[in-house]
């Protein structure tokens, strides 16, 4: 029998009384952090005393005595840190691997949007996500997300309208609306999109934008709509803009993108009360060789943050933008999120403790158990796929077709004009997109230029936003293998040659994530790259990441759909 109403008012009466008794001295604390130097973010500066913790919150600031007492002698005392903007999937495995991989450097909270699996799954996605997060020891807030597809011109598993995401605003997770990439609607007044923000305004939720090098009047029109944030910001000139007309700026630090250096100006006491820190994308081998926020942290220090204002960006800056008003500082009233560093210059997470439970202690992680997923959603994530099985003719064409041009360290592509067929010498190789969401049989076939590779094909499922299957080859057939081998795994990312898969990393969770432990996954990942250099890729790039946002037609120049090659500055295919 559940609990009754006076059940529940009784047990959190008895909660607040032992709070405010320890609090005002009057019993023992279950926590006490003794010789605490700690960071203020109210203050700006470091502070000594003893933190009391009950009941999962800080009580106290002062000199307590605890049930338990850590000494944290020669030790700082941070507020846990929060990740402004993260696509959980981007980490390609599930997200307990991903809060196991995250806990130890710090992250207490992240802000995550679904928009990966929901353009796989459509709302089954987000539920998905909402019960795979579930009391994890790490916060999972979501923002729903704004773009199923990304725009009317993709193919994906799902078309999400207002009203098949508005029951979600009252989950108790939902904080708002993921960013809003069709930028471009917005400012033209598109009818759907501005369904999307009137529903979520109503709801009394953020928006959260997505507008690379938008300026001037689009920008007025865009933030006039009610769109509160941008994290796709490339210069401080461009951020700067942003932020004078209200928008709050996610600086981001992440696999797919790098944009802390350029934002440094950012990270004063002019501006840095209006910005937050985010990783958008986070790679399974930068989790474990670089880490989290506390990485951004750290490279902030490193060029010249003052070590205070960068902790108070990581946290208390994001806990006020998306209204957690009870984390982000160490005061009383607030979570007893803490992270433990030996100091600011090498920046070390010694301990992380998550309401008061001391969860990494020096190396170790407190064992969770995964959450439970309905049995119906964790079937229909493993079986996502639905495209035939295809032959080498699936590839053939008859005219010539675009060439997207790849640039070094840029998402970006040029114009490269046009080709009738593959030239390995010239680095002409084919390219295409495989519909796999409801059997259409569409396949978008172009070419494109600076991939490198020299014999065999490379596919992935992983193919923003829609996730249908990307492939790039020197001949047809190694391109049906790699496809055909893909959906036989219910998702993944394949290395073919000469008939023979040499690189394999399978992700049966919608195509996008891994049941495999993170370290494995990474293993697998890391292999799989290391066969693709050897079939000629150009080291300077990453083989699957980059040919993953080759189907994306919000980025210019050129993008290739399940349609065909697609000018997104002309919006007309070519």
């Amino acid at each position: 029998m559940s609990e009754s109403y006076t059940g529940k008012i009784n047990r959190k009466l008895q909660r607040k009384q032992k709070i405010i008794r320890a609090a005002a001295g009057k019993c023992k604390a279950d926590l006490v952090l003794k010789n605490a130097t700690y960071v203020s973010v109210f203050s700006g500066e470091l502070r000594k005393a003893d933190i009391a913790v009950a009941a999962g919150l800080i009580v106290g600031i002062g000199d307590y005595e605890g049930e338990r007492e850590i000494d944290m002698t020669d030790k700082i005392v941070c507020p846990g840190f929060l990740d402004a903007h993260i696509h959980l999937e981007s980490a390609l495995v599930s997200p307990t691997e991903f809060i196991r991989a995250v806990l130890p450097h710090g992250t207490t909270t992240v802000i995550a949007d679904p928009h990966e699996i929901a353009n796989v799954m459509g709302t089954d996605g987000i539920e998905y996500m909402l019960q795979a997060t579930e009391r994890l020891p790490i916060d999972v807030r979501f923002m729903l997300p704004s773009c199923v597809p990304a725009t009317p011109l993709d193919e994906s598993g799902a078309t999400l309208d207002y009203r098949a995401i508005d029951s979600f605003y009252d989950h108790p997770r939902v904080q708002g609306l993921a960013e809003m990439m069709n930028y471009v609607g917005t400012v033209a007044a598109d009818e759907q999109v501005v369904e999307k923000i009137v529903a979520a305004q109503a709801h009394h939720k953020k928006i959260d934008g997505h507008a690379p090098g938008l300026r001037g009047k689009a920008l007025n029109a865009y933030v006039a709509a009610g769109v509160y944030s941008d994290h796709e910001c490339a210069t401080a000139e461009e951020a700067i803009e942003k932020l004078e007309m209200g928008q709050v700026i996610m600086i981001r630090e992440g696999t797919a993108a790098h944009n802390l250096e350029a934002l440094m100006p950012l990270l004063t006491d002019k501006y840095a009360d209006r910005c937050m820190f985010c990783t958008d994308d986070k790679h399974p081998s930068d989790l474990l060789e670089k880490g989290h926020i506390d990485y951004i942290i750290k490279r902030a220090i490193e060029m010249g943050a003052d070590p205070i204002l960068a902790v108070k960006v990581a946290s208390t800056n994001a806990a006020r933008y998306f209204r957690l008003n009870n984390r982000g500082a160490i005061a009383p009233g607030y979570l007893a999120d803490f992270v433990i560093i030996d100091n600011f210059e090498d920046f070390n997470v010694e301990q992380v403790l998550k309401k008061g439970r001391l969860m990494y202690d020096n190396g170790k992680l407190k064992t969770f158990p995964s959450p439970e997923v309905d049995e119906f959603l964790a079937s229909r994530a493993h079986n996502t796929f639905k495209v035939d099985k295809l032959t080498s003719k699936a590839f053939k064409i008859d005219r010539p077709r675009g060439v997207l041009g790849m640039m070094p360290g840029e998402l970006m592509t040029t114009d490269e004009g046009y080709a009738t067929g593959v030239d390995v010498d010239a680095d002409i190789l084919k390219i295409a997109v495989v519909e796999r969401h409801n059997y259409t049989g569409h396949i978008g076939i172009g070419y494109i230029k600076g991939y490198g590779l020299k014999s065999g094909a490379v596919a992935t499922s992983i193919s923003h936003d829609s996730h249908n299957i990307i492939v790039v080859g020197t001949n047809d057939s190694d391109m049906a293998d790699a496809v055909n081998h893909i959906a036989e795994n219910d998702g993944g990312i394949t290395v073919y040659d000469n008939g023979r898969c040499i690189g394999d990393v399978q992700l049966a969770i919608a195509g996008l994530m891994s049941d495999a432990p993170l370290v494995d996954v990474n293993r697998a990942l890391e292999t799989a790259k290391e066969k693709a250099f050897g079939l000629g890729i150009n080291r300077s790039i990453d083989p699957f990441m980059t040919l993953s946002f080759m189907s994306l037609p919000v980025i210019p120049k050129l993008r290739l759909t399940t349609r065909g090659v697609f000018d997104v500055e002309s919006q007309s295919y070519v």
